[in-house]
């Protein structure tokens, strides 16, 4: 009679641990719509980088053999003349100083006074928060060209035409407006317990901001740092504008000026364009990883 039951038991729970069979699909199949996303994102790889490749062909070829061969064909032979010759002309190390120099401290500015005024509006609550996150955007959203011209007076008035500071407070400015807007957002939706229970343990709000705000909010404050300064070291209508003198020119700046005043050739053009990207390209890379873990912490939290 025990062996009955026990064996009927058997039979019983026996189904109850079976496992589920696997769907197609799943993590380790692919289904047709995935190998089509695939195919696309590759191609739209491959589109992207298509100009980078020219670039870098061409920046290696003597003029001889671009105008023998054209720009698709692989260089004979390295050639760096258009390589040293942009490098002299330009005073290149001169140029990468100042955009490292102006770029830097717009992204670290900026980056500090979006998480000052989003912590105001998002956390704060201030009075009329709405309308001013509205207003913020809009300033945003003017197109450069507008600027110039009073800026231009201004700047003239005080002093500071042909000053590289006055690159960088119209760069905080606009760059510091989109920060204000994106992270007033992100704090609008910060946890209030943690919030309600810092100040219970006597935690003041400039406290509550260094010690509990900025920590977890580190990741997309790096993603902002990151991409303010991406920005700033590809502006070209502002600096063009106000830095007329050529010690005070950043690298897309002179790469322009150049090419109007000298007439290079193709070789040197791309020379200065792959000169030109490198620094940015190397940032990027540097900095990738941050980039993911930023983008990805909100998904996570």
């Amino acid at each position: 009679m025990t062996s009955t039951l026990s064996t009927d038991t058997e039979v019983v729970a026996a189904p109850l641990v079976k496992k589920p069979a696997r769907k197609r699909g799943g993590p380790k199949g692919k289904t047709p719509g995935d190998w089509g996303i695939l195919v696309v994102a590759i191609l739209l790889g491959l589109l992207i980088a298509v100009p980078f490749f020219m670039i870098l062909l061409n920046s290696f070829k003597s003029p001889a053999d671009y105008n023998a061969n054209g720009p698709l064909s692989l260089p004979t032979g390295l050639d760096f003349g258009g390589l040293t010759n942009f490098w002299e002309r330009v005073n290149f190390p001169e140029k990468l100083w100042n955009s490292f120099f102006i770029s830097s401290i717009v992204a670290v500015a900026a980056v500090l006074i979006s998480m000052l005024n989003a912590f105001a509006l998002g956390i704060g609550r201030v009075r009329g928060r709405t309308w001013i996150v509205v207003l913020i955007l809009l300033a945003n959203m003017l197109p450069q060209e507008v600027l110039l011209y009073p800026l231009y007076f201004m700047f003239k008035s005080v002093g500071l035409y042909d000053n590289q500071w006055a690159v960088i407070i119209v760069f905080v400015v606009i760059q510091s407006a989109f920060g204000t807007y994106l992270l007033a957002s992100v704090y609008g939706t910060f946890p209030k317990e943690i919030l309600e229970a810092a100040s219970i343990d006597g935690a003041s709000r400039w406290r509550i901001l260094w010690r509990v705000v900025f920590p977890i909010s580190r990741g997309t404050l790096s993603v902002l740092l990151i991409f303010f300064f991406i920005w700033t070291w590809n502006e070209f209508l502002i600096p063009l504008t106000f830095l007329v003198s050529n010690a005070t020119q950043t690298v897309p700046v002179s790469i322009a000026v150049l090419q109007g005043d000298r007439l290079m050739d193709v070789t040197t053009t791309s020379a200065s364009a792959l000169l030109g990207l490198l620094p940015t390209l190397i940032f990027f890379l540097i900095f990738q990883r941050t980039l993911t873990r930023g983008i990805t912490a909100g998904a996570v939290k």
